[in-house]
């Protein structure tokens, strides 16, 4: 009896805060982290959004704090 050796592993790639690229809660870090971009770039944008927006970053970035889970402490 063959068998197909070849195993399709899905690895789903969860968006959580990280710990050790953190300023405040860790959001940016972990939303850089997920998309594979520098956080920086992430802060300026959240930035840019916070100003032009009329605070709309800034309530994101609230909501995410709050609804996004915090990486685990063996993931940094």
């Amino acid at each position: 009896m063959a068998y197909d050796t070849y195993t399709e592993e899905t690895s789903t790639k969860q968006l959580r805060r990280s710990r050790s690229d953190r300023m405040v809660a860790g959001v940016c870090g972990g939303i850089a982290k997920h998309f594979g971009v520098d956080a920086a770039l992430v802060r300026i944008l959240l930035v840019a959004a916070t100003i032009l927006g009329i605070g709309t970053g800034a309530v994101l970035y609230l909501a995410c704090w709050l609804i996004v889970p915090e990486e685990d402490r063996a993931s940094y």
